[in-house]
């Protein structure tokens, strides 16, 4: 936003451009989006749900995720109580395929069409990939849904063999904007996270990556954030909200505003108009209720129900009867194994 520019003028000039042209913000408008005062929460929201249901449709993905390998991760990402590092009461655990396979076929129960195994590791080892392997096949032979992993940094031996396996979408977060990184982590780089990325497009798989907000980043660099993110064309970003974990770096950190996170989302909604954006952790904590349902009318068009990796989320039913509350669709399964 421009500094002689009204909020009116500026959000005409955004409708314009993202919801009859289907062009993502750049930096500085996205800026524009973070800074707009709580009185204009509203209208952008309303602007953000009209580029939703012009670009992406009415239809809501429904995922749930289970954690392969929970704790004990050698990386010190500083919001994670996974890290090996932290004195966080995490600790490693690993489940057996007969589990991995229970909890795809609960996921599927609730409607969902993605079941996304995760593990907190650096990087999948021989033992890990073969565990994956045998996983997607127990689950495609036991139900049907689509299955997404997110297990660290991949060598692109790992990335063709993942897909060869038939994980359709593999999940990588950038975390933050490329300015910030090296303040949330400092065992691998930025750079590292992008090559990853890259190998998923390569090899044809979805490439799902997002973040998280509120970490003590500047408004500047959130908006560097989403259109870093727009960069990289994603079919999915999942966003999320800081839920300060005990015995971690950011253990501190304050809470997001709830009206603040509802600029963020429409923020990053006008950044990646053509985008999957997922509710993802910490929205119970910073919006509640009432708010979820007003970031599902101001551009989130995607849901991961059931609980986090470390943390509580809201029950599969809520969700679900709150998309029925919404008159909301459910997007049907359509298997792309």
């Amino acid at each position: 936003m421009t500094t002689i520019e009204s909020p009116q003028d500026f959000l005409a000039r955004a409708r314009a451009q993202v919801l009859d042209q289907g062009v993502g913000l750049n930096q500085d408008d996205v800026l524009g989006v973070l800074q707009l005062g709580d009185e204009w929460v509203p209208d952008v929201l309303a602007l953000a749900h009209d580029v939703r249901m012009k670009w992406c449709g009415p239809t809501v993905e429904v995922e749930g995720i289970v954690s392969l390998k929970t704790g004990g991760c050698p990386e010190d990402c500083h919001f994670c109580s996974q890290s090996g590092q932290f004195a966080s009461p995490v600790r490693a655990v690993w489940l057996d395929i007969p589990s991995l396979v229970e909890a795809a076929k609960e996921t599927a129960l609730t409607g969902a069409t993605e079941f996304c195994i995760v593990a907190a590791v650096r990087g999948p080892d021989k033992k890990l990939m073969d565990q994956i392997g045998q996983a997607v096949k127990a689950i495609n032979e036991a139900v049907e849904i689509n299955i997404s992993c997110s297990l660290g940094m991949l060598t692109p031996e790992q990335a063709h063999e993942l897909s060869a396996m038939g994980v359709h979408r593999y999940n990588h977060n950038l975390e933050t904007a490329r300015s910030y990184f090296t303040n949330v982590v400092t065992t691998h780089t930025w750079d590292e996270r992008w090559e990853t990325l890259r190998l998923v497009h390569a090899e044809g798989m979805e490439v799902c990556c997002g973040g998280i907000v509120g970490l003590g980043e500047t408004l500047e660099q959130r908006a560097e954030f989403a259109v870093q993110l727009a960069e990289l064309n994603p079919a999915e970003v999942p966003l999320n909200f800081l839920n300060p974990r005990p015995g971690t770096p950011f253990g501190d950190l304050e809470v997001m505003d709830g009206k603040e996170a509802l600029r963020t989302i429409a923020a990053f909604r006008l950044a990646l108009p053509h985008t999957i954006l997922r509710f993802a952790g910490g929205r119970e904590l910073t919006l509640g209720d009432l708010g979820a349902q007003q970031g599902m009318l101001g551009g989130i068009n995607a849901v991961i129900v059931g609980n986090y990796l470390t943390t509580l989320g809201r029950p599969a039913a809520a969700d679900i009867d709150m998309l029925l509350e919404l008159n909301m669709p459910i997007k049907s399964l359509t298997k792309t194994l």
